[in-house]
Parts: structure tokens; C-alpha cells; sequence
């Protein structure tokens, strides 16, 4: 953990799942693009534009390279989600020590290229920001939420094996999925660790009644992990959960689930946040590979119009200088900037309130980007 701009508490959760933590012993990092699909080529040029800005007031650099297709286009071309010219792509990324920082894309695209590159743990931010009044929800409902979904990400449902029996009567789909010991116990013990270095809570979500048999084992698995830390917890079946998240989002911490219910309930939090284009997360190996994404989609029918809000995007960002360069404050900066140009009374159409400045992508990228420059320097005057 490290003091950010703001003097508060800034934690590195990758060091929890990293084997072998990265170390900030360079000035230079490598980052890998994969534009996406839809809005993804601009929501990710307005991103850029502001790591440039970043660059022009620190000491730091940032090489960038790009990938071709991928998602639909890419499978399209290719026959196949990730060719393997991307999982080259990527895989050369992570071998200089660097993260990939990823559009939309639809098909198998996410799922493949986690399972490819054993991107295990998923982790999902949610904390919403006091800069904006749009919310639905009432506003005491909504004060000092700060949670940590963990997501496993390559078991489970999404991974299963299906097969279809046709005949004369009837169509039968069949389907079988699977959790081992090792893959539910890996991520129990990183989300208890992150919770032990949080707020000392952690929330393991579980369906005993519908799922018993993958239910016992999250069940076993965590009575194991948490009577060895020695740290405090609860099991909770996925439907309370949703409700939970939503009623009473305060009293959580660090909330783990299986790969299914942790991506229904990332989707469901992206109320407390105010509209689903703040969410965004970090898929990670325990082998030090990271790609950093949003967890909306593609949105084709924004794409080329200048209307998509960009500010997920720009957090992934934020969370790659964080979680795989350990650049704490430089990330801390572009949080803070998005903050005070929201106070400015900036929005992009998804956000828009009365007597706010209506602006699109492009612009929204460039604000952010001239208010992170100003409030450096203004720090740097200091």
C-alpha cells in the first residue's frame, strides 16, 4: 500500500496475486492495444490521450503497440476467437514485462483469451463518485460504498461442454461444467487476503439449494482459508447477494463468486456507480499477465457518432498504472482529473444533468487529459 495526491490508503491488490510481485524499477512501460469492437477504437483513443498528457508531466514513458481484430471481426477473418497471431500479440506484451489494455469484443473473445493465458481473477472496483447526482437510488444508500468483487474467471458454466441431441420429437441440449479444489481455493485465498488487508470482511456467494455439490466445495474451501487468517466472513447464496449489493452495499467489503454470479452481480453494481459505462476491472494470472478492460459492451449503435462515454475506459487505465506498474500516484492523478472535470459540469450524453456542459467522446477525453496537466503542474508549483 501506498499514499496517493489525496493522502489516503492505495492498495496494490495484484501484489496478492502475482507469484513473483512487480517492482517500479523502470520509467518505461509497455502497453498492449486491442481497439475492440464498435466504440471501442474511440472510447480507447480518448484513453490514450490522456497517458500522452500523463507522460508530458512525469518522468515516465509509455510505449504503445497495437494489435489488429479482435472479438466478431476477428473470428469472422479467422475462424476462431483469438488467431494465433493475438495470443502472440499478447503474449509478447506480458514477456516485456507489460499489460494489455482491451476494447469490446464479442463472441468467445474474453472468455478464450483468459482461459489462454490462465487470467484466473477478476477483479471489479466498485466505488462510486460524489461528483455526480444521477443516480436513481437514493443518495443515503449510496454514501461510502467501497467493494471489491472478485470474479473467478475460467471455470465454471461459461467453460462447460455441450452437446445436442436431435430427435423426431424433441431437441435436448446437455451441458457439463466442473470446479476443482485447486481452482476455487486459488481464488478464495487471494480474496481473502485482499479482504484481510481491506476492511477484514470477506462475502463468498454460493447457490447451496440450486448448485449443492459446487456449493459445498466454495463452502469447505472457504471455512479452510478463513480459520487459517483468521478473518471474518459470510456465505451468501447469489440471489440475496444481488439484493445485498444493491440494499445494503455499505456493509460489503471484498465479495468473491464463481465466474457466473461474480458477472451478474459486476453488471448489477454498475447501478450503484450511476451508469454501466463507469464499470471496468483487470483480469489476472498469478504468473504476472494482466489485461484491463470495461465491462460494458461494444455499443454498435454509438460506434463513429462521438457520444460514448469514454470514463471506463480511462479507469481501466488508471488501473493498469496501478495494479501492473505500481505507478500509484500517477493513477490517482487521472482518477482525480475525471473527478473535477466532472465537477466542471462536463457529461457525455449517458450522464447529462440539468445545467451540465453536453459534450462528446473525443471532447471528454481531451477535458480530462488539460485538467490533469493543470492540477500537476499546479502541484508541481507547490
Amino acid at each position: 500500500m501506498s499514499m496517493n495526491p489525496d493522502n489516503t490508503i492505495t492498495m496494490n491488490w495484484s501484489d496478492f496475486i502475482f507469484e513473483s510481485p512487480k517492482k517500479n524499477l523502470s520509467k518505461s512501460f509497455v502497453i498492449g492495444i486491442l481497439e475492440g469492437e464498435g466504440i471501442g477504437a474511440e472510447i480507447i483513443a480518448a484513453s490514450l490521450h490522456i497517458l500522452r498528457a500523463l507522460e508530458s508531466v512525469t518522468n515516465y514513458s509509455f510505449e504503445i503497440r497495437n494489435s489488429g481484430l479482435i472479438g466478431l471481426n476477428e473470428n469472422r477473418r479467422y475462424q476462431d476467437p483469438i488467431s494465433t497471431d493475438l495470443i502472440q500479440f499478447c503474449q509478447d506484451i506480458f514477456s516485456d514485462g507489460g499489460a494489455i489494455l482491451a476494447g469490446a469484443g464479442g463472441g468467445r473473445f474474453v472468455y478464450d483469451l483468459r482461459r489462454q493465458f490462465d487470467l484466473f481473477c477478476k477483479l471489479i472496483p466498485v466505488k462510486n463518485s460524489k461528483e455526480l447526482a444521477i443516480n436513481r437510488m437514493k443518495p443515503e444508500y449510496l454514501t461510502d460504498i467501497d467493494i471489491l468483487l472478485i470474479r473467478e474467471n475460467i471455470s465454471g458454466l461459461y467453460f462447460g461442454k455441450s452437446n445436442i441431441i436431435s430427435t423426431s420429437n424433441d431437441i435436448q441440449v446437455e451441458y457439463q461444467f466442473s470446479y476443482s479444489e485447486k481452482e476455487v481455493h486459488r481464488i478464495l485465498l487471494v480474496a481473502a487476503k485482499i479482504a484481510l488487508n481491506h476492511r477484514k470482511h470477506l462475502t463468498v456467494v454460493i447457490k447451496d439449494g440450486g448448485l449443492p455439490a459446487i456449493s459445498k466445495l466454495w463452502w469447505d474451501c472457504t471455512l479452510n482459508i478463513v480459520s487459517e487468517l483468521g478473518i471474518d466472513y459470510s456465505l451468501i447464496n447469489i440471489d440475496h447477494a444481488a439484493y445485498h449489493l444493491i440494499q445494503h452495499a455499505q456493509e460489503l467489503d471484498v465479495v468473491v463468486a464463481p465466474n457466473l454470479f461474480g458477472d451478474v452481480l459486476a453488471d448489477v453494481s454498475g447501478i450503484l456507480l450511476g451508469s454501466r459505462t463507469f464499470s471496468f476491472s483487470g483480469n489476472f494470472s498469478s504468473q504476472g499477465a494482466a489485461v484491463y478492460q470495461t465491462n460494458h459492451g461494444a455499443a454498435y449503435d454509438l460506434m463513429g457518432k462521438d457520444q460514448a462515454n469514454p470514463v471506463g475506459q480511462i479507469l481501466s487505465l488508471a488501473m493498469m498504472l496501478r495494479q501492473s506498474f505500481g505507478l500509484n500516484q500517477e493513477a490517482t492523478l487521472m482518477e482525480r482529473a475525471i473527478a473535477q472535470t466532472w465537477r466542471q459540469g462536463w457529461r457525455t450524453a449517458d450522464i447529462q444533468e440539468n445545467s451540465c456542459h453536453l459534450i462528446g467522446t473525443k471532447e471528454m477525453g481531451e477535458r480530462i487529459a488539460d485538467t490533469l496537466v493543470k492540477s500537476t503542474n499546479k502541484l508541481l508549483e507547490v
